[in-house]
């Protein structure tokens, strides 16, 4: 437990660092630990939303099917062993003290020194941990925009760009074309693309794929969705439905995911993977993903959602008025700072009988300050306990508690809700 604290403290410091875009130094990483990734597949998940459930389903399905899988994700929302996974079960303890050991050991023999962040290390641990596991395959999601992020290394079996939507402007660009340049930046030559995307998203990646030659699938074309009733559709890939299919997981644009997951799939078995679609059916049936739309309590009922920018917190909207149109609900809301967080209040605040703003413990999170500057009235908490304690004061048994804004939010709510309920 001491060398697993050790890693953690590793960690902690490279989180200091802060983002630092480019390849270089992961391939150095990889470059000093043998280069696992070269004898590793891959599918590779870019896209603003959707992706962790994109990733879960698609990796499901394939451990399901009989293959051995590991996917990797981020953030986590309790502990760092969320984040690397193989046929759905976490990392390991030791495993972490094992494989961080492993790497501190030989980028400190290396002569050349470099300077490199938390999610180029982590990305380094994932692809060491499943060469080590032998998998077959190995689902992956891209940190942050796609052409330079530190998982952009692999050449991917398929890659998916769930959706192109304005986030991360400091670090993407301030237009979804800009943005949409930085997620397709993770096509490869001749890898086909699925994608979600539309608009002027959607005529960038295409201009991609044909510069990559790379085959692509597009939603509405070629790969689409039809509602049948709650959590329930009907998806179409090229001739092929699927007809009543049943997604574990709530709200309509976990049908939209499905549909990229179902594709996913439809062009794997094209390659030559094994899936029965039985398979297809009973592994959305049976899907989890914490923290998306996530009830943890009843009476009153709690619910966690990391809706962390404004595409997602229009999906939250959309559900609470399918779903919640007249519980009251008390809001407990905390964001990262460089979210479009004015659009994210004007969407969710007419929701909120009661709003109560905090922050999450991250260097990056907005000021609870600045969030009650747009409202008339809320009450403001510095941490999430105390908006934990605040919200369980004022609900009443059947009223709803929601916790959003961000999966860090998210993630320490988790992490207390026992102690305060």
């Amino acid at each position: 437990m001491k060398r697993y604290s050790y890693v953690m403290e590793y960690l902690s410091g490279l989180e200091n660092t802060g983002i630092i875009f480019g390849l270089d130094n992961i391939n150095w990483i990889l470059d000093a630990i043998g280069n696992p990734h070269e004898r590793l597949n891959f599918i590779h998940i870019a896209g603003t939303n959707g992706k962790g459930s994109v990733a879960t389903m698609v990796s499901s399905i394939l451990k399901n099917s009989g293959y051995k899988v590991g996917k990797y994700t981020s953030p986590h929302l309790i502990r760092f062993n969320e984040r690397v996974v193989v046929d759905e079960k976490e990392i390991s303890d030791s495993e972490v003290e094992e494989i961080g050991d492993f790497i501190i050991d030989r980028v400190e023999k290396q002569k050349e020194k470099k300077r490199f962040s938390y999610f180029d290390f982590t990305t380094a641990m994932a692809f060491e941990y499943f060469y080590r596991q032998k998998v077959e395959i190995a689902v992956v999601e891209v940190g942050l925009g796609g052409r330079l992020d530190s998982t952009n290394v692999i050449k991917p079996l398929l890659s998916i760009i769930t959706n192109v939507d304005i986030d991360h402007t400091d670090y993407l660009g301030s237009s979804v074309e800009e943005i949409a340049k930085e997620k397709a930046g993770i096509i490869k030559k001749g890898v086909p693309v699925i994608t979600g995307a539309d608009g002027i998203a959607l005529e960038v990646i295409e201009k991609k794929a044909i510069e990559s030659e790379s085959p692509l699938y597009s939603m509405g074309r070629d790969f689409s969705f039809k509602k049948i009733k709650e959590q329930t559709g009907d998806f179409l890939v090229r001739d092929k439905i699927f007809k009543n299919v049943f997604v574990n997981l709530k709200g309509e644009h976990q049908l939209f995911n499905a549909s990229l997951a179902i594709c996913t799939i439809s062009l794997l078995k094209e390659m030559g993977f094994n899936i029965e679609d039985h398979v297809i059916y009973s592994s959305l049936a049976q899907i989890e993903w914490a923290g998306r739309l996530e009830m943890v309590r009843k009476r009153p009922e709690i619910i966690l959602d990391g809706a962390h920018n404004l595409q997602a917190i229009k999906a939250l909207v959309r559900f609470l008025k399918e779903h919640y149109k007249e519980k009251k609900k008390v809001i407990i809301l905390g964001v990262m700072a460089d979210k479009d967080y004015e659009g994210m209040l004007r969407e969710i605040v007419p929701e909120a009988h009661t709003l109560i703003f905090t922050k999450a413990f991250s260097k990056r999170a907005l000021s609870p300050y600045e969030l009650a500057k747009y409202v008339d009235k809320c009450y403001i908490t510095d941490n999430v306990f105390d908006a934990l304690k605040k919200a369980k004061n004022i609900a009443c048994e059947d009223d709803l508690i929601l916790i959003t804004g961000s999966l860090y939010i998210v993630g320490e709510a988790k992490k207390l809700l026992d102690e305060v309920f």
